[in-house]
This record gives C-alpha cells, sequence and structure tokens, in this order.
C-alpha cells in the first residue's frame, strides 16, 4: 500500500502544481483611450534658443501585459502604437506650426508612417522588486520604428488594483539608432536626436 499511496501523492503534487502556476500568471489587456506615450523632441544646434520643442503623442492601439505575481521573471509586454495617428500636441508652440511639424514628422523624411505604420514594443526580460500591488520593474525588449529594431531598456512603475494594472515609465531612444536622421533647419537648429518618452499603460484583466 506504502509505494501505492506514494505514487498516488506524487501524482496528485503534479496535478496541483501546473494549476498553482497557472493561477499566479495574470493576463491584462491595455485600454488605449485610457493610455498615453509622450514624445519630448528637443532642440540643439547654435541656434537652439530660437527653436520650439515639439512634444508628440503616440496613440496605443493595442497590448496584452502577463504578470506573475509569484515569479516576476515569466511576465512579458507586447504593445503596439500607431504612427500614422500620432499627434504634434501644440505644447509650447504656435498653432499655425502644429500642421507644418506634423507633415513633417510623418514623412518619409522621419518617420515614413505610410510605409512603416506601426510602432512595436515586445518585452525580452523583466526583474523587480516590491509587492504584487505595487511593482518597480526594470523591462528590457525589442523597439521596433520606421523598420529597424533596436534593444531597450526602462524603468517601470507598476500599480495593481483589483482587475486594474496601471504602469508608467520613462526612457531615452536617439533617432539615429532607428535609421532617422534629425531634422536640421539650416545647420543652425536642429532636433535633438535623443528623444525622451514618457508613458501610462492602463490594462484590465481578462
Amino acid at each position: 500500500m506504502r509505494p501505492f499511496l506514494a505514487t498516488a501523492a506524487l501524482t496528485a503534487a503534479l496535478a496541483v502544481g501546473p494549476a498553482v502556476g497557472a493561477a499566479a500568471l495574470r493576463t491584462f489587456m491595455v485600454e488605449p483611450e485610457q493610455s498615453r506615450a509622450l514624445i519630448d523632441v528637443g532642440k540643439s544646434g547654435a541656434f537652439s534658443f530660437a527653436g520650439h520643442t515639439h512634444e508628440v503623442e503616440a496613440p496605443l492601439t493595442s497590448g496584452v501585459i502577463h504578470l506573475d505575481t509569484d515569479d516576476p521573471s515569466h511576465d512579458d509586454v507586447r504593445l503596439e502604437f500607431n504612427a500614422a495617428a500620432m499627434r504634434v500636441t501644440g505644447k509650447g508652440e504656435s498653432a499655425s506650426d502644429v500642421p507644418k511639424v506634423t507633415e513633417t514628422m510623418l514623412s518619409d523624411m522621419v518617420l515614413d508612417a505610410s510605409r512603416y505604420p506601426a510602432i512595436v514594443f515586445e518585452s525580452t526580460g523583466v526583474t523587480a522588486k516590491g509587492s504584487a500591488a505595487a511593482l518597480d520593474l526594470s523591462v528590457t525588449g525589442r523597439l521596433t520604428i520606421h523598420g529597424k529594431t533596436q534593444t531597450v531598456m526602462a524603468p517601470v512603475s507598476v500599480k495593481v488594483a483589483g482587475d486594474r494594472l496601471t504602469a508608467t515609465g520613462k526612457f531615452v531612444i536617439k533617432q539615429t539608432d532607428f535609421g532617422i536622421t534629425p531634422i536640421s533647419v539650416g545647420g543652425v537648429v536642429k532636433v535633438k536626436n535623443e528623444l525622451n518618452i514618457t508613458f501610462t499603460v492602463a490594462a484590465r484583466e481578462r
């Protein structure tokens, strides 16, 4: 009987084990209307003081977040943004400049949005500290812009309340890493190569 009981106990443990692990993995679907990413486009050059900085909003179209409260290394994120729908908010510049700046940004001189309409981020690794309700994550992943993919890392703060998740963070990228040449005006005022990106991602558990 003892061998039989041992076998039965082992079988039960194997059956329960995956269920416990699966219960820890939560799936959150991104809510685009509650999420936003802002890009701060600065100026450089001898007469950079004379130019406007630009604030650009990148609409989030879809995304999924898997959160493992027991083992954050199992976490993963996939986000997709609509490059063709990116817009200049007009903050810090005249309203008459907004259409021209937007047109240039979407043209083949910068994003070439008609050819590369999507911006995609896919995580490749997550490390974390904190509780299940409030986590400080370090998220590494592949970011694809303008048809080019580069590895980026962002510190991300995550809060979970019931079935709602909110993630916020900030990171920096270089346009030239994605095959984009910063726009220059007369060689004395040009867009900075570095872009500061801040984001808020809201999601609901599926």
